[in-house]
């Protein structure tokens, strides 16, 4: 593994955004000029982990959490195991509490999307530029 890049499993559980953060702020925290990616990667890397966790990785599966940076940008992947859930940007309620999550990532990235994953799953993977 590169100096510039992290990789972790995380459990499906309410407390995986906060460790998925955590290293980002680590790994930005070593490298010179990596703080110029660090507000925007801790929102995204927040929503698809938190995407992960509530609609991605069923009961008893773990999240695979990558990160990589260069001098143009930090690319955030979160693997899960459901291939069938594509994300899907879509227009929250006026009172709704979700909904948002995925309009925030399109506008903090450079640009973001979902591929499969094999032998089962996705990865959705969004670039923060600098």
């Amino acid at each position: 593994m590169s100096r510039n890049s992290s990789t972790i499993w995380l459990p499906r559980s309410r407390r995986s955004p906060a460790i998925a953060r955590q290293r980002i702020a680590v790994l930005l925290s070593s490298l010179p000029d990596g703080e110029r990616f660090l507000d925007s990667g801790l929102v995204v890397a927040t929503e698809l982990v938190t995407n992960a966790v509530l609609h991605g990785t069923p009961v008893g599966r773990l999240i695979y959490f990558a990160l990589d940076v260069d001098p143009a940008r930090l690319r955030i992947e979160v693997h899960d195991a459901r291939g069938d859930r594509i994300p899907v940007i879509s227009a929250p309620g006026l009172d709704g509490e979700t909904g948002r999550g995925l309009r925030l990532v399109d506008s903090l990235t450079r640009r973001w999307g979902c591929c499969p994953r094999r032998p089962v799953g996705k990865i959705v993977w969004g670039e923060v530029a600098a």
